[in-house]
């Protein structure tokens, strides 16, 4: 019997990593400049505007739109189904399980705003995605807040995503090595994290 469901979830989980985690690791890489200051970021920018618009735009659609999609559709359904009870059970795991799925709903809003905002309204109206746009617009309170929000929610959402991931393929199969993986997953959530609030207090400081 060939079991959809089964493959769905695998190519679902699969999405999560590749490319949406890749993305999410070059969005922070990329953001990351903005440390060394302003001309470092636009620099950085810069050089991915070099690639040609004929390659950029079928890996912007075949790439990131229709896994993002599927990714974020799919992985809806699966929260709406979920049975989230962490405050009865207590355990850790059972904490990341309510966390990563109250992060894809915040996540589902805050990657719609985002792709109208910057992608479609700045970058699509022919304002480029410079340091200092970036300065302005999180010079305001409640953008920077959402902003960072988003961020750490992608954060979380994709290091736990691994840890889960490993357990679905049979990569981590027993609970010592699960247990293992888990912790040095939330060890890079936390680097990334901490990355990610210095980069973003940064657009702020200039």
């Amino acid at each position: 019997m060939f079991h959809t469901t089964f493959y769905i979830r695998r190519l679902h989980s699969l999405c999560g990593i590749v490319p949406m985690g890749v993305f999410l690791l070059e969005h922070i890489f990329s953001n990351s400049e903005a440390l060394g200051g302003p001309q470092a970021f636009n620099d950085a920018v810069a050089r991915i505007a070099e690639i040609p618009h004929d390659i950029m735009l079928p890996i912007e659609i075949f790439g990131l739109l229709i896994p993002f999609l599927f990714h974020m559709l799919y992985g809806l359904y699966i929260v709406l189904q979920a049975k989230n009870n962490p405050a009865r059970y207590g355990f850790s795991r059972n904490w990341q399980f309510a966390i990563q799925r109250w992060t894809a709903l915040f996540l589902f809003v805050f990657l719609f705003v985002h792709v109208i905002d910057l992608r479609i309204f700045v970058k699509g109206g022919g304002t480029p995605i410079t340091y200092g746009l970036l300065h302005m617009m999180f010079s305001n309170n409640l953008w920077f807040a959402f902003y960072l929000i988003g961020m750490l929610a992608a954060i979380f959402h994709f290091c736990n995503g691994m840890t889960t991931f490993c357990m679905t393929w049979g990569i981590a199969k027993g609970p010592r090595i699960q247990s293992v993986i888990n912790w040095l997953m939330m060890l890079l959530c936390a680097l990334m994290s901490l990355v990610t609030i210095a980069f973003m207090v940064s657009y702020r400081m200039h």
